[in-house]
């Protein structure tokens, strides 16, 4: 599982455009299993699937039958796929249905389903919980999480933090269309921050005091302070407030350490225009 990861407008879908040939790149070379546009045209898309954005089929048709034409397209065996296919994305019992009848999350499962038609080494997937509810967040997830499971590879974007800390291996971050981060989420996560804190009492001055003592960050906020450092020493601060008499109003989890490390590599890190892209060997299959 590899996540391209950014806020709107970092370039995640223009870059996802190029790999699938839909635009070129203005310089620089772009390859996919060591082929490129420029060398090998459509043939370097051999063993890629995947869409752009929300997939699109006819509304009037059944889910199977917009299957089966577009397995018409892509030839060899993807016409013995269909029944398979429906079956991975959880579709069967709605396959005779119209696609017009379909939730937005049935219709984001149903382009999956197209994708694997071509039984795809790398299936490349652009934001594909953008706009679903929590279930169907959760659902795709889970799909996506069971597809890398059997042995594919998978290339999704996001802009949510928490969407690819919960099912990729390794992320690329970008920022204004250059990388600020490449590697592990294991190593991302070591570069994070420790965990944010919203603290609410009726002393702030004496609070913000004895979180300092105890060698917190602190910095105010509108209904309290922000507070920053190891769980244990929040966890004796707090005992602090209660030994000094002061009233605890409210203790919650602010952003979580990989939610500040994206803020902090994406609004103020420097772009870097020659980072390299290549899959670390851990995200190779």
């Amino acid at each position: 599982m590899y996540g391209v990861l950014g806020p709107n407008g970092a370039g995640k879908t223009t870059f996802l455009r190029m790999l699938f040939g839909l635009i070129r790149p203005d310089h620089g070379t772009l390859e996919v299993f060591g082929r490129s546009w420029r060398r090998h045209g459509v043939n370097s898309l051999a063993g890629v699937a995947g869409f752009i954005e929300s997939p699109k089929f006819y509304p009037g048709l059944t889910g199977r039958r917009n299957l089966q034409l577009l397995a018409g397209l892509d030839g060899a065996d993807a016409a013995s796929r269909v029944g398979e296919v429906l079956d991975v994305v959880g579709l069967t019992d709605r396959q005779r249905d119209k696609v017009r009848g379909y939730s937005f999350g049935m219709r984001q499962r149903l382009g999956v389903a197209s994708a694997l038609l071509r039984d795809p080494q790398l299936l490349v997937l652009d934001e594909p919980a953008n706009g679903l509810d929590p279930a169907g967040i959760r659902d795709m997830r889970a799909l996506i999480r069971r597809l890398a499971d059997t042995g594919l590879t998978v290339l999704l974007s996001s802009h949510d933090m928490a969407e690819v800390e919960h099912i990729c291996d390794n992320v690329t971050i970008m920022r204004s269309g250059s990388v600020v981060h490449h590697g592990s989420i294991v190593a991302l996560r070591e570069q994070a921050p420790e965990q944010a804190h919203r603290i609410t009492t009726t002393e702030d001055i004496r609070t913000e005091e004895l979180a300092r003592a105890r060698g917190l960050e602190v910095s105010g906020v509108n209904d309290g302070l922000a507070i920053r450092g190891p769980q244990k020493d929040v966890d004796a601060l707090v005992a602090d407030i209660v030994d000094a008499g002061i009233a605890l109003r409210g203790l919650t989890r602010d952003e979580t350490p990989l939610e500040a490390l994206f803020f902090m590599l994406t609004e103020s890190a420097p772009a870097s225009p020659t980072a390299n892209l290549d899959a670390p060997a851990g995200a190779r299959r």
